[in-house]
């Protein structure tokens, strides 16, 4: 772990760098961080706090949780495939910011819609806990994110179409394929708390994982709480993705690639393997994000239209090879 941290860290501080230099105004480095530290007059020094800024800290906070969790999942369920998203939190926050554009409430109120979108994550937590149960199987517990996703992606085309207003659909289809850019500091402090709550339960869950690896019977008999660890990693889960989609829409494949290319890493044990896919996420998406501005500059192309291109190709990769181990 060690060693993957001593190439992630740095790795991630280069790509936050460069990051802070990429955009329209054509601003070198050694320009650009002075005024980012130091301040002072003229329009430079409001451009990296108000609009670089605030986008390298929301990479770096959403990358870093969703590899976390995603991690967390994977150990959790003791599958590779699993992924964030599968508690369908992140469905019902689109859910919420959904309807937030199409009533005009994020015309009204410049927050509405990240509040909306937390909101809609907030009432998926009760029902997933309200349908699985305190007590739930690992099976329960998928079954039931995946009823809760089913149910608000279904919810979620039927506001599109009966929209009325063409406009407020696009804007619907363009906040879904998730993105980064426009958003200022009151997002990122929306998030942070949520984002720092779901960190802290998934910090200390790498023992009962890695405890886990042995099934749950050994698990139980080494003195691990498995009703508080399935409720430490359904909850923390659920803080850092519902914060991140309202904050950035719907951003996917993260938790999923991230955590199986580093697995390696760490010898596969799942608690180690928490921290290093926190950094990887982070380098992830602040690479992801670096592309969709150098690519296609004129053309707003969106951070989770970039995700998805190269998260789906690799997770069919990674249903052939589960498919060639079980024949």
């Amino acid at each position: 772990m060690t060693r993957a941290l001593a190439f992630l860290l740095p790795l991630v501080l280069a790509l936050a760098a460069v990051s802070l230099s990429i955009g329209p105004a054509d601003v070198s480095l050694p320009e650009s961080l002075p005024a980012l530290i130091f301040g002072g007059d003229g329009p430079l020094p409001m451009v990296m706090r108000e609009i670089r800024l605030p986008r390298v800290l929301l990479a770096l906070m959403i990358g870093g949780t969703l590899g976390l969790a995603g991690a967390a999942m994977q150990g959790y369920l003791r599958n590779p495939l699993a992924e964030p998203g599968l508690l369908g939190v992140s469905a019902s926050a689109a859910l919420g910011a959904v309807l937030a554009i199409q009533s005009g409430l994020s015309v009204a109120f410049a927050l509405a819609l990240p509040l909306s979108a937390l909101a809609g994550a907030v009432i998926a937590v009760l029902i997933l806990i309200m349908l699985a149960g305190p007590r739930a199987e690992t099976l329960t517990l998928i079954l039931a994110g995946v009823a809760l996703s089913a149910v608000a992606g279904a919810l979620t085309q039927l506001v599109l179409n009966l929209s009325p207003n063409p406009f407020a659909a696009s804007e619907i289809v363009f906040w879904m394929m998730g993105s980064l850019a426009d958003r200022s500091m009151l997002h990122v402090w929306l998030a942070l708390p949520f984002m720092a709550v779901g960190v802290l339960l998934l910090a200390g869950v790498g023992r009962g994982l890695d405890a886990l690896t042995l099934g749950e019977d050994a698990a139980a008999s080494m003195g691990i709480d498995l009703g508080l660890l399935r409720l430490r990693v359904v909850l923390g889960t659920a803080c850092v993705v519902g914060a991140g989609t309202a904050v950035a829409g719907a951003i996917g494949f993260v938790g999923l690639v991230v955590p199986h290319l580093l697995r390696g890493a760490v010898g596969g044990r799942p608690g180690p393997l928490l921290w290093v896919s926190a950094a990887g996420g982070a380098a992830m998406l602040l690479a992801a994000d670096i592309a969709v501005r150098v690519v296609a500059p004129d053309r707003d192309l969106k951070l989770g239209v970039l995700t998805a291109l190269v998260g789906a190709p690799f997770f069919l990769r990674l249903v052939w090879r589960s498919r060639g181990e079980r024949a």
